[in-house]
């Protein structure tokens, strides 16, 4: 349900269950956590999804009746991915949704393809948005369009996603995973350390 390819130090992780919208269970969000903890010496990462049409609908909805909506799993997943020292793209091959908005909000760059959208139901449902959600939503698009998706839930297209910042190039169908890998070239060439103090750098500015 995980997979995992490797080519020039560079990891790409693929959400694998196409037939229930790449949706996550507990095993598999325990799954990214230790692959995410344990990339820290890839040079870059790269997380995309199965299929045409979603990247992840978020929990599992049998799980995420019986709790796992609002297990701390996610920050978990979320948090291993921010930690990383290497650049990390979404590469978005569709829609993104729920809780799954987490790990794309935490990569450095998130690409898409056009016909995604994009939506975070929270409010609706009665959950709250993982801790670090709200916070880096806010960085990229500001106050008013983060609240505009958590607290009126609004589903946005990939094309308003762009506009607001959310996500950084809208990518064909056939070019994303090429687009993606391009990316990650300087990643591939440059000095680990390098890049690892440029990131610390755009984050304490």
């Amino acid at each position: 349900m995980i997979e995992t390819s490797e080519d020039g130090g560079v990891l790409t992780i693929t959400l694998n269950r196409p037939d229930k919208a790449n949706s996550l269970t507990e095993a598999m969000l325990r799954d990214l956590v230790r692959l995410f903890r344990g990339a820290r010496d890839a040079r870059a990462v790269i997380l995309t999804g199965a299929g045409d049409k979603v990247f992840s609908a978020g929990a599992d909805l049998e799980e995420a009746r019986a709790g796992l909506a609002t297990s701390p799993v996610w920050e978990d997943a979320s948090s291993a991915l921010a930690d990383l020292p290497c650049p990390t793209i979404a590469a978005l091959n569709g829609t993104l949704a729920g809780g799954a908005f987490g790990m794309a909000l935490a990569c450095d760059l998130r690409i898409s393809v056009p016909h995604a959208s994009f939506f975070y139901p929270v409010a609706k449902l009665g959950f709250l948005p993982q801790p670090s959600d709200p916070g880096r939503l806010r960085a990229l698009i500001g106050p008013a369009r983060a609240k505009l998706i958590l607290l009126a839930g609004a589903r946005i297209s990939a094309e308003e996603a762009l506009r607001f910042g959310l996500i950084d190039r809208l990518c064909a169908p056939e070019d994303l995973m090429r687009e993606a890998d391009a990316l990650t070239q300087t990643a591939r060439d440059g000095d680990p350390a390098n890049l690892q103090q440029i990131k610390t750098m755009i984050r304490q500015a």
